[in-house]
């Protein structure tokens, strides 16, 4: 089970006995805690008891699970980077699945659970394991509109959560806190809207990005590279610029597509789902840079992302700013006349 299906259960069935929590993901381990009676809060420091991998004897592990707490609540013994553990005690800890202690819960915190042990099979069988990976793609955006639904009660499109990730990155504690931001803007209104987010996600850097895309937009690439090495200055990642282009420029290759089938450049800018502030400025860019040079938009994006993954050797730097010349509109297309976008 994934750890969303866990957390977003109204009354989750807790684990009785024995907890595995895996992947690389340590924002679930921390929700998943809260969820647990004992876990988290002034009652941690009644129940909990914490351990590292490498230092835990198991012995004493064992000696606590079997204690009975004074108070008559669950006993809980969490061994945090457990692999190396697990992996000394493989034998006790398969006895143990099948014959907890009562009262007690043991929580196992590993980076890798292989699925063909003969622990896994017992835990899958007597207790329960959480996976905690990493969200991406649709389910990270999924993910961000439940939160903004469930804990502050606001409705958040999908284009508004795609534009909080690629301002912020897809870290979920961070994604969290600027949804909190952003309910706090919004006050009375139900809604987080497109406009509302670059007011507060991502700070200077979300305002020197947006300079550098709208002068990318309007034909200073110049003005464009000086902003990018603002942002490559500061530590910003290539990847993470790249998606922020990536986010409005699909916009007017989708745009131009549509335009490709007959509906009017503009029609084809609203449906694309560009900012209502800047659907002139859309328009003119694409009717500038004209139709064979947007239709390679999508292309060039595809490109650029698969070049920053390690399909090239180039200095992603360089790479962002090739990508900026072209999506500019600064080099001709050849064997091809311009030809005006419709």
């Amino acid at each position: 089970m994934h750890a969303t299906e866990f957390l977003s259960a109204k009354s989750p069935a807790l684990p009785a006995s024995v907890l595995v929590m895996y992947g690389p993901e340590r924002y679930f381990r921390q929700e998943i805690l809260h969820r647990i009676p004992g876990g988290s809060g002034d009652e941690a420091d009644l129940s909990l008891t914490r351990l590292t991998g490498d230092k835990a004897e198991i012995r004493d592990v064992m000696a606590e699970l079997k204690t009975v707490s004074m108070f008559g609540d669950q006993r809980i013994v969490l061994i945090e980077d457990a692999d190396e553990f697990i992996s000394k005690h493989r034998p006790v800890l398969e006895k143990y699945v099948t014959q907890p202690a009562k009262g007690s819960l043991l929580i196992l915190d590993v980076k890798s659970w292989p699925k063909n042990t003969k622990l896994y099979k017992l835990v899958e069988q007597h207790a329960m394991s959480l996976e905690c990976g990493e969200l991406t793609g649709a389910a990270l955006q999924k993910w961000l509109q439940k939160i903004a639904k469930e804990e502050y009660g606001k409705q958040l499109d999908r284009e508004s959560a795609a534009l909080i990730i690629a301002l912020a990155g897809d870290g979920l504690n961070l994604l969290q806190q600027e949804v909190a931001k952003l309910a706090a803007l919004v006050g009375d209104n139900d809604t987080i809207t497109r406009e509302d987010v670059p007011k507060v996600v991502g700070g200077w850097r979300t305002e020197t990005t947006w300079v550098m895309l709208d002068a990318l937009r309007d034909g200073h690439p110049g003005h464009a590279i000086d902003a990018l090495d603002k942002l490559l200055k500061s530590g910003e990642a290539p990847q993470k610029i790249l998606g922020g282009v990536t986010f409005v420029f699909r916009k007017f290759g989708e745009a131009t597509e549509r335009a490709r089938t007959g509906t009017p450049l503009r029609e084809a800018i609203v449906a694309a789902g560009v900012f209502s502030n800047a659907i002139g400025q859309t328009e003119s860019y694409l009717r500038r840079i004209g139709f064979e040079r947007a239709s390679r938009i999508l292309q060039l994006l595809i490109e650029a992302d698969s070049q920053m993954k390690g399909g090239s050797r180039v200095d992603p730097a360089i790479l962002l700013e090739r990508l900026f010349v072209r999506l500019a509109g600064e080099l001709t297309v050849t064997g091809s006349p311009k030809q005006t976008v419709s």
